[in-house]
């Protein structure tokens, strides 16, 4: 592991923490100004988790108590693990090579269900409405995603997201391959509010139907700790995003001729850059567009609609591959 991976690994948990609240500030931000409200200052959800954190843990008379503090921990160290198989800029992942896009399949699946499961596991029919919820959806965007991960795999040969970063897909592929890809864009882009739990997917949580679902029992510090797994996750989904979709770097654009700790930082905040365009396009623009979907909704057009684009798009890459 060379020194600056080293560093990336102990260091990328605690600016993802703080990328992720930054993100979330700028969303909501954002998100008001399109609606001609002033909204929040970007700086609003640190002061929530810290007063989040200064607050008293309430655990329900009929929960089960070690399940219930237990999903929270887990949704955040997965949170945390996420973010050590995504390459920032031109740095390499510290976990690169340990099946990474696989696992990364694995990591935000085991975030929403540790939600679901803490939600089952409060007493509460709010909670357990909303975790229901989730694992309806749940078991209906996973699939595409698994698709557009298969895609890439075929066409690298690799789980692997350095390997994918290094190289844009848009290079190696010809037209028909460049077509499948596309499609497999928009299977991802369908997929990305769906993942983060936002509108017109925020079905699980809906506040004005079920009280938050499966949050509604939590507070204090279990509920900061969903609150940080929920930033660090829309971080790292977009992030996870550009590396498939949009890698390109400013060398490879601009032939930047650039060395040592310059040419990190100005690829880094590049990388940035790309995260937070792409935030505004998939999260704040479509969450702010769209009324909530019901559940029947939602679970009709992932297993309709947007499979058949992503098995459409795995289908053209894989007779260019093939």
């Amino acid at each position: 592991m060379t020194p600056e991976t080293l560093f990336y690994a102990i260091g990328m948990p605690i600016i993802g923490v703080f990328l992720g609240l930054v993100y979330k500030g700028i969303d909501r931000r954002v998100s008001a100004r399109m609606t001609s409200r002033i909204g929040p200052p970007i700086r609003q959800p640190f002061w929530d988790v810290g007063k989040l954190l200064l607050k008293e843990t309430v655990v329900p008379e009929n929960a089960v108590r070690w399940i219930f503090n237990a999903m929270p921990i887990l949704a955040f160290a997965s949170s945390m693990t996420l973010l050590l198989y995504i390459p920032f800029g031109i740095l390499k992942a510290p976990l690169e090579g340990y099946g990474d896009l696989v696992v990364i399949l694995y990591l935000l699946t085991l975030q929403a269900l540790a939600m679901a499961i803490g939600g089952f596991a409060s007493g509460s029919p709010f909670s357990s409405v909303g975790a229901q919820r989730e694992m309806v959806l749940m078991m209906s965007y996973e699939m595409p995603f698994a698709i557009v991960i298969t895609g890439f795999a075929l066409i690298y040969k690799s789980f692997s997201l350095s390997t994918i970063a290094s190289t844009p897909v848009w290079s190696i592929v010809g037209p028909l391959g460049g077509l499948g890809v596309l499609l497999l864009l928009i299977a991802f882009l369908w997929v990305t509010p769906a993942e983060l739990a936002k509108l017109p997917f925020d079905i699980a949580e809906a506040e004005t139907e079920i009280a938050e679902g499966m949050l509604a029992e939590y507070s204090g510090r279990n509920l900061a700790l969903f609150y940080l797994s929920d930033a660090v996750r829309g971080f790292a989904m977009i992030a996870i995003e550009v590396v498939l979709f949009f890698p390109f770097t400013l060398s490879y654009l601009f032939g930047l001729n650039l060395s040592g700790v310059a040419l990190y930082i100005a690829e880094g905040l590049w990388f940035l850059f790309k995260v937070l365009v792409l935030y505004v396009l998939a999260v704040t623009l479509v969450r702010t567009s769209f009324a909530r979907f019901r559940i029947e909704q939602a679970s009709r057009i992932f297993w309709v609609y947007v499979n058949i684009i992503a098995l459409l798009g795995l289908l053209l890459i894989w007779a260019e591959v093939m």
